[in-house]
């Protein structure tokens, strides 16, 4: 007697997922339609309609292997994904990479990030799969989202208006890049570490851009066990903006609200993307390479500036206050580039929506007549204590002064860097040190007169890390 075989299962590579997606939304077939055009079941059609989401951000990333049937994470995801962000760098720099190279990378990325792991060839050839990398002849890193297709009707980018006046207010945007150095201290004008800051929002100042910090570092140390999705902010390995992939990414979250929006650059920004691939949602509008208006109001720039070093001299207070005998410069020697990032989220979500509306106008940025009200009481916070107005609008200006020799030397040899050098991380806190530390922040509160709005705040994120700590 034949002993019945148990059905084979039919795995779909990512390629034939995604042509289910798309026979499942443009055509009238059902489920259990498409599971037979497919020959699998009607369930495994249900789960790839759940996972449409994942799907789609896998295939238009560009770097995944599009004729995988499942998709196997690596046990070591942080080290395969700072590698694969190196990897993109050297690309779109025109570096030749090698199989040992990655392989030395790999080994270097481990040891930062302090985790016991030799890289081998199989892991290389398994992490080359799994991220569709493949070596070659040099070339240009192309933006990690490709272009999708015009909707009909649609012109492409050459054949766009080129007047702000065919944008409303809402769909003129001003993208601007900045250096800052991030741990400066009042009258310490030496050459403190430096990051590159990429501001963006509309000129109506209702939409804000996330926030893109560029550091020196692949990995930073104090970026250990940290989820870069839960930050308020997001850090690119390299001083360089990454203007392929912002870009891209921009276009794509642009298409997905269904507008077409006008984007201001500097002009040789716009020249150094000409052989970018068309944006059809986003239109690049280069401002005169002869004109000293930026592609984002000086007024806006210089505001995110004062609320950065308003904040982070709260900061820093906070820290002489807890350490005494502890100087302003020895404090700043201990702020982290994601300490930076959080300030820099902050910042940028203080500059008020009046301000950019009114400094787009001014300098004539965006369509409008007759400017709003003055701004100038939106564009600076108070003035710190111990400082006066002069002082504290010299330090908002640190980066166009002179760098003098041997100050902030303080600011290279912190005791984290001490640390780092030794190998030692800080251990990862758990659900039992949150919940202990909302008791000793609520205890604190009730002994320091704190205001009832400041309790209202403070149950707001006693719920939330409640209920994460319920996950």
């Amino acid at each position: 007697m034949e002993l019945s075989s148990k059905k084979k299962l039919h795995a779909l590579s990512l390629a034939e997922k995604i042509q289910v997606l798309e026979l499942l939304d443009e055509s009238k077939m059902s489920q259990s339609e498409v599971a037979r055009r497919f020959q699998v079941s009607q369930p495994q059609i249900s789960r790839i309609c759940k996972n449409k989401e994942k799907l789609l951000a896998d295939w238009c990333s560009g770097t995944a292997n599009r004729e995988r049937k499942r998709k196997r994470e690596s046990k070591y995801s942080g080290i395969d994904e700072a590698l694969l962000c190196w990897y993109h760098i050297a690309r779109a720099k025109a570096w030749d990479v090698t199989g040992p190279m990655l392989l030395h990378k790999a080994k270097e990325l481990a040891d930062i990030m302090g985790q016991d792991f030799v890289p081998s060839i199989g892991w290389l050839v398994r992490w080359k799969r799994r991220n569709n990398v493949g070596f070659g002849a040099r070339h240009v890193l192309a933006p990690s989202f490709p272009p999708e297709p015009p909707p009909p009707g649609l012109t492409s980018q050459a054949q766009l208006p080129l007047s702000l006046k065919d944008f409303s207010p809402e769909d003129v945007f001003g993208c601007a890049e900045l250096p800052l150095l991030y741990r400066a201290v009042p009258g310490s004008l030496g050459a403190c570490d430096q990051v590159q800051v990429l501001l963006c929002a509309n000129s109506r100042g209702t939409e804000k851009r996330r926030v893109l910090l560029g550091g020196l570092q692949a990995a930073p140390r104090c970026f250990f066990g940290v989820r870069s999705e839960a930050l308020p902010a997001s850090y690119h390995p390299d001083l360089s903006i990454p203007w392929l992939e912002w870009l891209a990414q921009f276009d794509r979250d642009m298409g997905q609200q269904g507008r077409q929006v006008a984007l201001l650059l500097a002009a040789r920004v716009v020249e150094e993307l000409a052989s970018l691939p068309g944006l059809y949602h986003v239109k690049l509008l280069p401002l005169a390479a002869s004109g000293t208006t930026p592609p984002l109001p000086s007024s806006v720039v210089r505001a995110f500036k004062a609320h950065y070093r308003h904040r982070l001299l709260g900061k820093l207070a906070a820290i002489q206050s807890e350490r005494d005998g502890t100087s302003l410069a020895e404090a700043g020697a201990g702020i982290t580039v994601l300490d930076a990032l959080h300030v820099a989220s902050a910042a940028w979500a203080k500059v008020p929506p009046q301000l950019i509306f009114s400094s787009f106008i001014q300098e004539g940025l965006a369509p409008g007549k007759t400017p709003p009200s003055s701004h100038k009481a939106y564009e600076m916070p108070p003035v710190p204590g111990g400082l006066s107005l002069e002082e504290f609008s010299r330090f908002v200006d640190l980066e166009g002064e002179e760098p003098g020799p041997g100050v902030c030397k303080e600011e290279t040899g912190t005791e984290d860097e001490e640390g780092d050098r030794e190998g030692a991380f800080e251990p990862l806190p758990t659900k039992a040190d949150a919940l202990r530390a909302l008791g000793t922040l609520r205890r604190w509160f009730e002994c320091n007169s704190t205001s009832p709005e400041l309790f209202e705040k403070f149950y707001d994120c006693e719920e939330e890390v409640e209920r994460l700590c319920c996950l």
